[in-house]
C-alpha cells in the first residue's frame, strides 16, 4: 500500500467501527454500512465535509496538526491512533532509512549468549530475526525456516502452540507491525511482507484488514511448553545505537511466577541432551 492508500483504509476503518450513540448523535435514517457516516465525522471534528471527504479519500490535501487531533477527537483515536494518523499524514518526520544489511557483531552476540539460559534475539526494522540465543529457539520454537517475527508468529505451529492466547495476541502483532510501517513512509518492504503472509495466513489477513495500530513496546509474553509447561516473561525491545531500526529483545522471568525455575530445568536438560 501507498501511504495515502493507508491513510484512506485507516480512517474509514476508524469510521466503520462507531456508532452515532458512541458520539451523542441521533442514529437518523437507515444506513446501508456500518459506522459513521462520513459527514457525521466532519461535523463532529469542525470540517467541511467535503474536506474531509478528499483526506479520506487519499487526495492530496494538507492537514494541520490541530486539523488531524479534532478529526482524531471525533472518531475516538488512542494515543498510538493518533500519532498514527500524525504519521500517514506526513506531519511527522520519518526514521532513517534503512542501510545495507550488516553482520551482527561479536559482541552483540556475546550478549545474547550471556543471557542465557533466558531467551533473546536481534531483529531488524521489519522484524527478520538477525541473531537468536539458544533460550529462544528452545522455548519459542523457533528453527532454521524461522526467518522473520511476524511470519513465525502466523506459520510456525509450534510457536503458535507455545502462545498462551494467541488469537488475541495475533490481533497485536498485526496492529504493531503495522505502527511500525508506518514509522516509514515510502519503504514498502513492509507491505510485500504483509501481502505474501495474506496470502498463506488466512488468520493474519482477517487481522491485518482490520488496520489496528499499537505501538511496539515492553510487554508480557506467556507460553506454554511441553517439558515445563507455562512460562511468563516480561519483554523488553531496546533499540541498537548505530544500527538504525534494529533492536535487541531480551525476555525475563516475571517475578513470583515460577518461571526462572522452570527456565533453568528446561535449559539444562536442553544442554546436557545436545551436549553443548
Amino acid at each position: 500500500m501507498t501511504t495515502r492508500e493507508d491513510l484512506r483504509d485507516f480512517l474509514r476503518t476508524r469510521r466503520a467501527r462507531l456508532t452515532p450513540a458512541d458520539v451523542g448523535m441521533p442514529p437518523g435514517t437507515r444506513r446501508r454500512t456500518p459506522g459513521l457516516r462520513r459527514e457525521e465525522v466532519a461535523v463532529l471534528a469542525g470540517v467541511g465535509v467535503s474536506w474531509y471527504t478528499w483526506l479520506e479519500q487519499g487526495r492530496d490535501i494538507t492537514a494541520s496538526a490541530q486539523v488531524l487531533d479534532a478529526i482524531a477527537r471525533a472518531l475516538r483515536l488512542d494515543e498510538a491512533e493518533r500519532r498514527h494518523l500524525h504519521l500517514l499524514s506526513g506531519l511527522s518526520e520519518p526514521l532513517p532509512t534503512a542501510g545495507p544489511a550488516r553482520p551482527v557483531p561479536d559482541e552483540l552476540r556475546r550478549i545474547l549468549d550471556g543471557w542465557l539460559p533466558r531467551p533473546a534475539y536481534v531483529i531488524d526494522r521489519y522484524w527478520n530475526f538477525l541473531a537468536l540465543n539458544k533460550a529462544a529457539e528452545i522455548v519459542f520454537g523457533f528453527g532454521e525456516t524461522d526467518h522473520n517475527c511476524l511470519v513465525s508468529f502466523f506459520t510456525n505451529v509450534r510457536y503458535q502452540a507455545a502462545i498462551q492466547h494467541w488469537r488475541d495476541v495475533s490481533v497485536d502483532m498485526a496492529a504493531m507491525f503495522r505502527a511500525e510501517s508506518a514509522h516509514h513512509p515510502g519503504d514498502g518492504h513492509f507491505a510485500e511482507i504483509a501481502a505474501d503472509l495474506a496470502t498463506i495466513s488466512e488468520d493474519f489477513a482477517e487481522v491485518w484488514a482490520r488496520h489496528d495500530v499499537l505501538e511496539p513496546g515492553p510487554g508480557l509474553k506467556a507460553v506454554m511448553h511441553p517439558a515445563v509447561g507455562d512460562l511468563v516473561f516480561e519483554n523488553v525491545p531496546l533499540p541498537l545505537p548505530g544500527r538504525p531500526g534494529e533492536r535487541l529483545v531480551l525476555h525475563n522471568p516475571k517475578p513470583e511466577s515460577g518461571t526462572a525455575e522452570k527456565l533453568e530445568t528446561l535449559m539444562a536438560g536442553a544442554a546436557a541432551l545436545a551436549g553443548w
